[in-house]
């Protein structure tokens, strides 16, 4: 029988311990079983994992487990590709360092914060840990304040969203400057194809661990999947809003545009809507982030980027205005629903042109139930998929069959699809004929040799 896991194998100093007695901690989750032994080990690794899979204490436990507090230098740096996460990982690092005697000093430095402030902090004294935006870090270095080149470890965080917004070349520069002897470790949700040569750059032989949840969405979620087809999407998002109640739904959309396009829609139709995205400014953000908490807003439309490490409590429903072009954004989305064993509903629009990325969406181990909105009411509704089970397969056309047809083409013009299709069927049924024959041949085989 399998042993439950505990921290306690991790043999971690007694502060660590005591640092997730007071945040409840008793178990690691997979990823943390998987990895922290890895990098207690001090090898450098790539761990491909989703969201709220318990990443951040993965490589904060470990790693601040070696931080030695007597020594007045940098030991770890820790990149974050927005302001948000960079923070929700400074406050984790906070919290363990609360326990350690002597204190271990961590730092934030991100955008929006006092420069000269910080810069003047950095003279007296060098924080153990450092967190921030590529940016400001760089920042806090090219002034001469903040001093790397003492780091064993070196983390980038959200590394393809660090990628998308831009800031891959202030952390090459970041890791540029750090040890040759340097602990390197990047999480990432994918693993774009232009991440690669950066990681080739900087990581040697590096553990590579693709972590797949165990249930992809939790199970207190329930999937629903509406078709778009000959409506308004914009028209249904409101219906949706406003038949369920939702204590709190976030709408996702793929694009700024289309954002802005269901805010403004919804706001027409009276709703008191909030909207997240990339154009609005950081300031603005947190604002909006502080009433959503406030509950100031029901409603919330946003972008898979934006959205991502804001953590918003308490939503209820979750709504893909959009199937989105990632499927790991999907599980991402539909993660902010149904956290803590309560019930979420997460519904996704889609069009014809959606089918396949739906039916990659069912292979992770998702499975929809089809709804419609009738009367003003939510009514369960057909399967998209009753039309293509009951269509006849077409088989692979052998090559034979293809001279002839394009032979045909040459010499008839009107109706020569009609004349391909008989083409097909008087091949199909020859081809059924033998089998049929073979399939009595070998009964009769059969029958004789058992009788003998």
């Amino acid at each position: 029988m399998r042993q439950v896991p505990s921290f306690k194998q991790f043999q971690f100093q007694p502060f660590i311990n005591e640092a997730l007695a007071e945040k409840g901690f008793e178990e690691p989750t997979e990823v943390q079983e998987k990895l922290i032994p890895i990098i207690q080990k001090g090898k450098s690794v790539i761990g491909q994992s989703q969201t709220g899979s318990g990443k951040t204490h993965t490589f904060l436990l470990p790693l601040m487990d070696k931080v030695k507090p007597t020594i007045d230098e940098v030991q770890i740096v820790i990149t974050a590709p927005s302001r948000e996460l960079a923070n929700q990982i400074y406050q984790e690092a906070q919290q363990l360092a609360r326990f350690s005697q002597p204190e271990i000093r961590v730092s934030n430095f991100v955008g929006g914060t006092d420069k000269q402030r910080q810069l003047n902090k950095l003279k007296h004294q060098q924080p153990h840990v450092v967190i921030g935006t590529p940016g400001r870090i760089l920042d806090m270095m090219n002034e001469q304040a903040l001093k790397v080149h003492t780091a064993f470890a070196f983390v980038v965080d959200e590394a393809d969203m660090t990628l998308d917004m831009g800031f891959l070349a202030e952390v090459d520069q970041i890791a540029g400057r750090l040890p040759e002897k340097l602990q390197m470790l990047v999480f990432s949700a994918t693993i774009p194809e232009k991440l690669r040569p950066f990681l080739k750059k900087y990581l040697e032989n590096p553990v590579i661990e693709h972590i797949k949840p165990k249930a992809v969405i939790s199970e207190t979620i329930d999937n629903w999947l509406i078709s778009t087809k000959g409506k308004n999407s914009n028209q249904i998002i409101y219906q949706l809003l406003t038949i369920g109640h939702p204590y709190l739904a976030i709408v996702f959309a793929n694009t700024k545009q289309r954002v802005d396009e269901i805010t403004d829609y919804l706001k027409d139709q009276g709703l008191k809507v909030a909207k997240i995205h990339g154009d609005i400014t950081p300031r603005e953000r947190k604002r909006v982030m502080r009433q959503v908490q406030n509950l100031d807003y029901q409603y919330v439309v946003a972008t898979d980027l934006a959205a991502r490490g804001i953590d918003i409590e308490g939503v209820s429903h979750v709504i893909n205005a959009e199937v989105p072009h990632e499927l790991d954004f999907f599980i991402h989305r539909v993660g902010r629903t149904g956290r803590n064993g309560l019930n979420g509903t997460a519904i996704t629009l889609y069009s014809p042109a959606d089918d396949e990325a739906i039916t990659q969406i069912e292979q992770l181990g998702v499975s929809f139930k089809p709804k419609e909105i009738k009367n003003g009411e939510i009514v369960e509704t057909y399967d998209r998929n009753r039309r293509t089970k009951r269509e006849k397969s077409r088989e692979e056309l052998d090559p034979t069959l293809i001279g002839l047809v394009k032979k045909k083409k040459k010499k008839i013009k009107p109706g020569y699809k009609k004349k391909i299709n008989w083409a097909i069927e008087d091949s199909n049924k020859k081809k059924r004929k033998i089998e049929r024959r073979q399939k009595d041949r070998s009964a009769r085989k059969a029958k004789k040799n058992s009788s003998n």
